[in-house]
């Protein structure tokens, strides 16, 4: 044990040295562009009002849920609200988890067998990969929104084949490709499953919805710790792909099954969005105003993620300090989150930054920024 314990400091010391080491402390108050609070509702009085009032009507809501879905867990306020969330998407069933991870770890994990093949994205979510890596399913990756290179790869995929891909990406802040991936995977009887965790509520109830694109996809995974303020997330999709996560997903199977206040809250959270629409609408104009000076990179207009480029990770670190310095909270990508050379901060923008915050934001980063 003393050489396991040994290769842990060391692994632990390399992190260190490298700027890239990770450790827990109590989020920084100050002008938030860190957060996924993309529409505020995580701060938004109003909200905290509604959740309240539920929790008032329902009392016993407090209790926890006593056991997974299959053994003790399951309730009417659970089935009720997949049957709600559905609904909203326009899908037939929804099957909710405790979070997004959860989520992806079950679908990616068991739906495939030996024979067939997972296609995704480079930059698909870490909890895609770790999925992947408990299927049977052969696993390759294609260059991030390549569709030629994906083109190559169905060209030589066997068994069943499915695709995976994010509407929006976290990392470089840019969107799929979604009817073209579409178009691709039908030429090719490929399935597709699409991750809507930074679209939802940015783009009403995500891009494959607002798209009317439901009934082209496997599956859509959607989250609530983001523009939803809270947490967990659902697979939409149909009746029999849940009626087999059910049967199937050990992450699902063998979880606690989440507590009723957990369900009750989602169903606030698309209440209070569908009635307060000009959240969005804010945010939007937060994001032309922030591209407006001209520092971003990589990030596509509409996206609530931003990007920003330094010449080395030493001007990053410079910037990100002073940033800190001055109150004003952003989020620095190193590798191996991104890939070396590719280090840059993350800038979120959301409905409640004001023009003064963003003002004060990109006055100091335009001293270190790498615009070409």
């Amino acid at each position: 044990m003393k050489a396991l314990v040994q290769q842990w400091h060391k692994a632990l010391a390399a992190r260190q040295a490298q700027h890239t080491y990770r450790s827990l402390k109590q989020y920084d108050t100050g002008i938030d562009f860190q957060s996924n609070d993309y529409l505020g509702l995580n701060r938004d009085p109003d909200f905290r009002q509604l959740l309240l009032k539920e929790v008032k009507e329902h009392p016993d809501c407090l209790s926890g849920s006593t056991g997974s879905r299959l053994i003790s867990g399951n309730s009417a306020i659970a089935e009720t609200t997949e049957s709600f969330i559905a609904a909203e998407h326009g899908v037939e069933a929804a099957l909710f988890f405790p979070s997004g991870y959860k989520a992806n770890l079950s679908l990616f994990s068991c739906t495939l067998g030996r024979a067939d093949t997972i296609i995704m994205d480079e930059l698909s979510h870490r909890s895609v990969h770790d999925g992947c890596q408990l299927s049977r399913a052969k696993k390759w990756k294609f260059r991030h929104n390549d569709l030629n290179h994906l083109e190559v790869l169905l060209n030589k995929a066997t068994g069943n084949v499915v695709v995976a891909i994010e509407s929006l990406y976290s990392v470089d802040g840019n969107f799929a490709p979604l009817r073209e991936t579409i178009k691709l995977c039908r030429q090719y009887n490929a399935g597709l499953i699409v991750d809507e965790a930074h679209a939802i509520g940015v783009f009403g109830k995500g891009i494959v919805h607002q798209c009317g694109l439901q009934n082209e996809v496997l599956a859509t995974v959607v989250t609530y710790g983001k523009a939803m303020g809270l947490e967990g997330s659902a697979i939409l999709g149909s009746r029999l792909l849940k009626d087999y996560l059910v049967n199937y997903a050990a992450p699902f199977i063998y979880s606690t099954a989440p507590s009723a206040l957990h369900l009750l809250r989602i169903k606030c959270a698309y209440r209070y969005l569908a009635e307060n629409p000009q959240l969005p609408v804010l945010l939007s104009r937060n994001i032309a105003y922030f591209r407006s000076f001209g520092i971003h990179k990589y990030a596509e207009n509409g996206s609530p993620v931003q990007l920003v480029q330094f010449k080395d990770q030493a001007e990053l670190l410079k910037a990100h300090q002073e940033l800190k310095d001055s109150g004003i909270i952003t989020y620095a990508l190193f590798a191996p989150t991104v890939s070396q050379g590719k280090e840059r901060l993350r800038i979120c923008i959301h409905s409640f930054n004001t023009k003064e915050d963003i003002n004060a934001l990109c006055k100091i980063i335009k001293k270190y920024a790498y615009v070409t």
